[in-house]
């Protein structure tokens, strides 16, 4: 069996490259280079695809955070809930506004934000709540949007990894008052370089996000926000037009590969999985396990060609960048748990049934070795 990647871009390349070129030559070929028609056109289609009245092409996920906070007036002396378990970009979109984050630990089961640590760490100075879908299926949105309708909070959802996920009736992004998308390359719906999305429901939003990520200007030279250069360049909406297409198949493709990882470690030793949250779809942007011996696990894997990542070794309230908010090692015990025990598996669309068997033999092989 020759390498396994953690994720294999250049599969995915190779089965719409003939395809994506034409899309690059249109666009090298018309010189519009910035807020060019294809950005115009993805936005169209992936608000069509979220079920939103508007979509707002943007640089980076962390440039939809920013300005999603920005758009909603969100700044100096306001506070941000989020959970502890997730990328540093949700917690540095708060402070890139201003504003503080206020950090909840995780479900245990299902990894993602926990609804009754978000209603004890709401204050007076409490002006929104971030969850983030992790790993690719949604948040308990039904408890969450409750809190917030009753106590008067705005929902900014993380859906960096949750392209095409549902809940209930509605897809992630189309829940809160606005819905942040991150392009970056590994994602679900990647670009071949940065870049984001703002999906909302609420036209003057929209407005003031598409003022915002084009340095505040309302016309050429009539600057009526104090705005920033965050705009999707053309060349990634036209790459992202073309996977746009491609993404329910590859969504079902990663979840019957995720089916496949279950079936085949089922009774694997020390070795647990992620609890579904009910009403939630599954598009699995990751596929974790958890061990008491990820470290040893994660070298065995290694040692036999099979690339995995750990999302993520180290809780914001831990990170360096964060010491400042004055948390400590036990603050937040699910989310240090996780970040002890969680590996991530190879997963990408075009994973091969004979790859996952390969991948779940070396964890059978390496579990049931009394010796280790």
């Amino acid at each position: 069996m020759k390498a396994i990647p953690f994720v294999d871009l250049q599969a995915q390349y190779r089965s719409i490259a003939a395809d994506v070129r034409g899309a690059v030559e249109q666009v090298l070929s018309s010189c519009n280079f910035v807020l060019g028609q294809p950005v115009a056109d993805f936005e169209e289609e992936f608000a069509q695809f979220i079920g939103v009245g508007h979509a707002v092409g943007v640089s980076s996920g962390l440039d939809a955070l920013r300005l999603a906070l920005m758009a909603l007036d969100i700044g100096a002396g306001d506070e941000v809930i989020l959970p502890a378990n997730t990328y540093i970009a949700t917690a540095l979109a708060v402070s890139a506004v201003g504003a503080r984050p206020v950090l909840v630990d995780a479900d245990r089961s299902t990894y993602n934000i926990d609804p009754a640590r978000v209603e004890a760490a709401i204050t007076g100075r409490t002006k929104a709540i971030i969850p983030v879908h992790l790993t690719g299926q949604a948040a308990d949105m039904t408890s969450l949007l409750e809190i917030a309708t009753r106590r008067g909070l705005n929902v900014v959802e993380d859906a960096a990894q949750a392209h095409g996920v549902t809940y209930g009736a509605r897809h992630c992004g189309s829940m809160g008052a606005a819905g942040c998308f991150s392009f970056y390359p590994g994602k679900n719906l990647g670009a071949a370089g940065d870049g984001g999305m703002v999906t909302t429901n609420d036209q003057g939003l929209a407005q003031r996000l598409r003022r915002l990520r084009n340095y505040g200007e309302a016309r050429k030279y009539e600057h009526v926000d104090k705005g920033l250069n965050a705009r999707l360049d053309t060349l990634q909406a036209a790459i992202l037009r073309v996977k746009l297409r491609q993404l329910p198949a590859w969504n079902r493709q990663r979840a019957a590969h995720a089916e496949q990882y279950r079936r085949r470690l089922e009774g694997a030793p020390g070795i647990a999985t992620q609890s579904r949250v009910p009403g939630s779809t599954h598009i699995y942007h990751l596929f974790m396990i958890e061990t008491d011996r990820r470290d040893e696990l994660k070298q065995h894997l290694n040692s036999r060609g099979v690339q995995t990542g750990i999302h993520y070794p180290t809780p914001i309230h831990l990170q360096p960048a964060y010491a400042d908010l004055g948390h400590h090692e036990g603050d937040f015990p699910h989310a240090e748990a996780l970040s002890q025990r969680i590996l991530s598996l190879p997963m990408y669309a075009e994973l091969e049934d004979d790859q996952i068997e390969y991948v779940c033999e070396q964890i059978h092989s390496f579990t049931s070795d009394g010796s280790r």
